[in-house]
């Protein structure tokens, strides 16, 4: 899902696995274990190595072979998430028990990502954006456009 594209781009950059676990305030193991994909790495670290990187969660996501986006927001706005992730479900007219029930959770998670009071999780994010092929940068916030990936 992301783990190589982590990897190319540290390697290019010429970086240790240790100085981005510094970067992101997780030890050399957990690091390691994002990059292998042993473990998930959670959407903020992701998105704090997007930012560190310069390149857009599409591009880790491997949805794209271009590694950034012309005007990304690095600022994050988690209310934001959740009014984009809202706008997605009823744009494709997709109910929050529906969207629950693809995800094997509730609805009411599912509302609670739509109200902002949880940063959706980044499997959710990599299967609605790859199945629906709409932008993990659109709905995050960190771009207007596209909005659907190419």
């Amino acid at each position: 899902m992301y783990g190589s594209r982590l990897k190319l781009v540290r390697e290019r950059i010429g970086l240790t696995q240790k100085q981005l676990a510094d970067i992101i305030g997780v030890t050399r193991s957990a690091y390691t274990q994002y990059e292998s994909e042993y473990n998930t790495i959670p959407l903020i670290h992701l998105i704090t190595l997007c930012n560190y990187f310069d390149i857009s969660l599409d591009y880790i996501f491997s949805f794209r072979d271009k590694n950034k986006y012309k005007n990304t927001n690095k600022e994050f706005d988690i209310l934001k998430v959740g009014k984009r992730l809202k706008e997605f479900r009823k744009e494709f007219k997709i109910t929050q028990v529906d969207l629950a029930n693809i995800f094997n959770t509730t609805h009411s998670v599912i509302a609670d990502y739509e109200r902002g009071r949880y940063l959706i999780s980044i499997s959710f994010l990599y299967t609605i954006c790859k199945n629906y092929h709409i932008s993990a940068d659109y709905l995050l916030g960190r771009i207007d456009k596209p909005k659907y990936l190419e």
